[in-house]
């Protein structure tokens, strides 16, 4: 068996776009509102959409209440 000299080569950084971070931040806001949001933030202004979610919630068998 011969033994091999390994070469350390360095690695340059890996550089995330800026879209790619703002895709998600945007993925984890709509992870909470489907998940987390309990009425805090949309039961006053966007029922509708708060009832969205909610149903969301309990198809995905989240618990909620």
């Amino acid at each position: 068996m011969v033994a091999v000299a390994q070469t350390h080569v360095p690695v340059a950084p890996v550089r995330v776009p800026l879209l790619a971070w703002m895709a998600v931040m945007v993925g984890l806001a709509a992870v909470y509102l489907m998940l987390q949001e309990n009425g805090a933030l949309l039961a006053t202004s966007w029922e509708t959409l708060h009832e969205l979610f909610h149903d969301g919630r309990h198809a995905l068998g989240v618990p909620c209440h």
